[in-house]
């Protein structure tokens, strides 16, 4: 009987979650960052299919939006990695 009690002792002591507030926290900040780079992909078409638009090659669709999709990626492996602090 006593065996039982320690063992629920010891399993409520050890379960923790294995992410902390601040790992769900750069999770989102990391989606986020992800989501802006692909807004700013989007567009650049034309209306007509004859006439040719330049803003399809601006700055915005390809050097920043890439860029803001890949710093959302490094954040979220960042997130997966970071251990929590631990209370004891």
């Amino acid at each position: 009987m006593a065996t039982n009690q320690t063992q629920k002792k010891a399993s409520e002591e050890g379960a923790q979650f294995a992410f902390g507030k601040q790992n769900y926290i750069l999770v989102l900040i990391g989606l986020v960052v992800m989501l802006v780079g692909f807004l700013l992909m989007i567009g650049g078409g034309s209306d007509d299919p004859a006439v040719f638009s330049e803003s399809l090659f601006n700055f915005q669709r390809l050097t920043l939006a890439p860029i803001l999709i890949l710093t959302g990626y490094i954040i979220e492996i960042f997130a997966i990695m970071k251990r929590p602090k631990s209370k004891s």
